[in-house]
């Protein structure tokens, strides 16, 4: 199911469905000056494509490769004569068919492969200049989109709520935190994130984040020089166990936080 609005000259979609027997899935996509960024996950397509059809969209670009984010960009390549972007570390994800575990398959469904290109420090859309921020953590061809002169900030999947409860095993505490000072040392107020959407107060919220972040990695280090293992730290400071963590094997878990913040130690982009 789709729920279209505009906000601030962003046409916003936000799509929401439910599987996997779980309800409240929701993922957006959104258009601006002819760019559309992201594509939403391959569940939604038949409900997207009525949409793309009667819509004028002059390009894709991706904030990043996960399933979710890329999941109709295929489409555009069966069926539209429009480039995809995405950052250079994400093309050869791209044009691998489905390249994730089951649970996320059930999830979000099966994507297929399209060609991306990659981008560059810029990105020209009809009448406006888009600054492209790379911003590592989450995932390692994760990128953001800025737009100085109105003050749009398109944040894919690094803000999505102001706590953070669960990681997958891939991600990097420091580099999300080294991501968002990027993002906050730049002029906006409001940002649109992949899946919560218009936030009007974008810049208090990010701000929000990283400070619930700072205290976190505080909390850990101070218990882990007390002497406290991973796994006890974890249970004291994350003693809910969220249903991702089973349904994904682990993929997903709070003691991927504790380990990321222990180690202090960043994948290698």
């Amino acid at each position: 199911m789709l729920n279209v609005f505009e906000k601030e000259d962003v046409t916003c979609i936000e799509g929401s469905f439910e599987s996997a027997g779980q309800k409240g899935r929701t993922v957006y996509a959104f258009l601006v000056d002819g760019m559309l960024i992201d594509t939403g996950c391959k569940h939604l397509e038949s409900d997207l494509i009525p949409f793309y059809e009667s819509h004028s969209i002059d390009l894709v670009t991706l904030t990043h490769s996960h399933e979710d984010h890329t999941g109709t960009a295929s489409w555009f390549q069966e069926n539209r004569n429009v480039p995809i972007y995405i950052h250079e570390k994400g093309i050869s994800t791209c044009v691998q068919p489905c390249p994730y575990p089951k649970y996320r398959q059930m999830a979000w469904g099966i994507r297929k492969e399209f060609t991306a290109m990659p981008l560059g420090e810029t990105i020209q859309t009809k009448s406006q200049d888009w600054k492209v921020i790379y911003t590592p953590g989450h995932a390692n061809d994760h990128i953001s989109l800025y737009h100085e002169d109105t003050g749009r900030l398109f944040t894919g999947d690094l803000y999505v709520s102001p706590k953070t409860k669960v990681i997958m095993k891939s991600e990097s505490i420091r580099l999300i935190m080294n991501s968002i000072r990027m993002l906050l040392s730049h002029d906006f107020e409001t940002l649109f994130c992949s899946h919560s959407g218009y936030i009007k107060d974008g810049k208090e919220m990010l701000k929000q984040k990283l400070n619930n972040l700072e205290n976190l990695c505080g909390e850990v280090k101070s218990l882990h020089e007390k002497g406290f293992t991973i796994n006890e730290i974890d249970k004291s400071l994350f003693p809910k166990k969220y249903p991702i963590v089973a349904v994904s094997g682990g993929e997903w878990d709070s003691l991927h936080i504790i380990t990321s913040i222990v180690t202090n130690a960043p994948l290698v982009y």
